[in-house]
């Protein structure tokens, strides 16, 4: 295993405000209103864990497998995070962004329209910052970005500009034989979405032959099962930091949401545990 980058930082960091909650090593982290650890409102069964939360906002983790919302793509689901989340706050809920169903962390979501208006034109306009960690078959370079139009999905074939840029933060060569080769090479990637297109990393990595692990759509085949014969059954792409200035009161929120447990045991074949990653 080789790291190539490491930095500490685990829960909600607001900058310049409030006390230590979980030794963050950039600004100062603080319990707002409502916060949470991420793994207490787990502890409820269906509830997301929160990792923020105020009179007009809040951030959540969502799991790996829950859909945000009901879509073209739901199939038969009647489970959603929307839903959970209305009935776990128990008012109106208004998402801003969208997770894939297979993708894990940080969602955020408003309680009133006005937030919520606010909250999206900061997105529209790039002013929220996104971090995601994935992991791909492959040694790619050090730093790197993709450049590349993607259309809309289904029913959406006009492409628009797409562009993420990725850091390598480790990599490792494990001894499980593939096409030919004696051992299997990935990276762990830290990846930031400059645009918001449909599954936007996951093809985007496809497009540069370092496939998404555990992508049943854009993904390897060999590799997905290569890690499923090990116990990680999960896409291996997790919404791991999510960063924006308060609509409301103009402070800077950073959210951290730790990884899962099969995410865990994909971190331990670089060698890394969550808090390395942080």
């Amino acid at each position: 295993m080789r790291g190539d980058n490491g930095t500490a930082n685990v829960g909600v960091v607001v900058d310049g405000v409030g006390d230590a909650v979980d030794g963050g090593s950039h600004g100062v982290a603080c319990a707002p209103m409502g916060a949470a650890r991420a793994g207490d409102d787990a502890d409820r069964g269906l509830d997301l864990a929160v990792l923020y939360r105020d009179e007009h906002l809040a951030v959540v983790a969502k799991p790996a497998g829950l859909m945000v919302h009901d879509s073209a793509l739901a199939r038969g689901e009647s489970d959603f995070a929307a839903d959970r989340l209305r009935a776990q706050f128990a008012r109106p809920v208004f998402l801003v962004h969208r997770l894939d169903r297979a993708t894990s962390g940080c969602l955020l979501l408003a309680f009133d329209r006005e937030t919520a208006s606010r909250l999206g034109k900061a997105l529209m306009a790039g002013e929220v910052d996104k971090q995601y960690l994935a992991i791909c078959r492959g040694w790619p370079e050090a730093d790197f970005s993709v450049d590349h139009p993607l259309d809309g999905g289904p029913g959406k074939p006009l492409k628009k500009p797409a562009i993420t840029a990725f850091v390598r933060r480790a990599t490792t060569e494990l001894d499980w034989p593939s096409a030919g080769f004696p051992t299997s090479r990935y990276a762990l990637l830290q990846v930031a979405p400059r645009t918001g297109r449909f599954r936007q990393i996951r093809r985007h990595l496809k497009h540069l032959s370092h496939h998404l692990i555990g992508d049943s759509s854009h993904g390897d085949g060999r590799h997905n099962r290569a890690f499923r014969a090990r116990g990680i059954h999960r896409m291996l792409l997790h919404a791991q930091r999510l960063a924006f200035v308060h609509p409301h009161s103009g402070i800077r929120i950073e959210a951290v949401a730790p990884v899962d447990a099969e995410f865990a045991r994909a971190l331990a074949l670089f060698g890394l545990s969550d808090a390395d990653i942080g």
